[in-house]
């Protein structure tokens, strides 16, 4: 297993700047996506923290990640090293048989690590997230080649605009204070990761694993998600070997846990048996 190196030796907790709130029986890990941090789960924390231990970290190609040399864009060219260093996390802190809440690109990457070691999971929750964003003939993932192209392109050439125009696209826009919030976090990203990874991300192809995974899952969509199609969540549905569901929030945008955190709440209470 490929998991972070540093020149000096710190632990995998100290480098992913995790933490462990609460003081629930039982674990539950969220982790955040593209260009995202751990504060995008600040509105439901202080909820989830009366039921669970949480444990909260921020990706190493995040802003909120202090030391460049942690993320290497050649490592991390696919999901898989992310879901070796979710393990690693999960491992040095001693966890098992957790719920994972995965938005965007870390449901995918839940999925991987949960089939290279089921022991640690109990349940996924996979919220906007999708295993390809590339229309075929026979899949609708929400983009044509010439749309992907166009939003690399961007990143690449235009970083500073994307970051205040992307936010306003897959964030509702009744909630400014979220949009800001993404804004910032994405602002915070090192333009030679936000990159790269940006082309791991939207040229993403893992339908096939799918059918190996064999944890329960709930798949969470908004009603409206520029990014993910509602077909997704019912594909992944379908494809997925664990027991499965689908639940919808009533909102806009990508990013239920900012503009919608009561009615996520109630999704992940009734999903898994606490109320708020």
């Amino acid at each position: 297993m490929v998991v972070l190196e540093t020149e000096k030796k710190i632990s995998v907790q100290a480098a992913m700047n995790a933490r462990i709130i609460g003081s629930g029986n039982e674990t539950m890990v969220l982790a955040h996506g593209y260009g995202g941090d751990q504060s995008v789960w600040d509105k439901i924390l202080p909820y989830l923290t009366q039921h669970y231990q949480v444990v909260v970290f921020d990706w190493t190609f995040s802003g909120a990640v202090k030391d460049p040399n942690l993320f290497d864009p050649l490592k991390y060219s696919s999901y898989h090293p992310f879901a070796d260093d979710l393990i690693a996390l999960m491992d040095e802190l001693n966890l098992s048989s957790s719920v994972f809440v995965g938005h965007s690109m870390s449901g995918m990457i839940g999925c991987i690590a949960s089939i290279k070691r089921p022991d640690l999971f109990s349940r996924l929750i996979l919220v906007a997230a999708s295993p390809r964003y590339i229309n075929t003939d026979d899949y609708e993932g929400g983009f044509d080649d010439g749309a992907i192209d166009n939003i690399i392109s961007n990143i690449e050439s235009n970083y500073e605009n994307w970051t205040s125009a992307f936010p306003n696209l897959v964030v509702d826009n009744n909630d400014p204070l979220s949009t800001e919030q993404l804004e910032k976090c994405l602002k915070r990203m090192r333009h030679e990761f936000a990159v790269p990874l940006a082309k791991t991300v939207f040229r993403c192809d893992e339908r096939d694993i799918l059918e190996k995974v064999t944890t329960p899952c709930t798949i969470v969509q908004t009603s409206n998600d520029i990014v993910v199609p509602d077909s997704v969540g019912y594909y992944m549905q379908k494809k997925i070997k664990g027991k499965s569901t689908v639940e919808t929030v009533k909102t806009n945008g990508h990013f239920p846990q900012l503009t919608a955190h009561l009615e996520f709440l109630d999704v992940l209470g009734g999903v898994l048996g606490f109320e708020i």
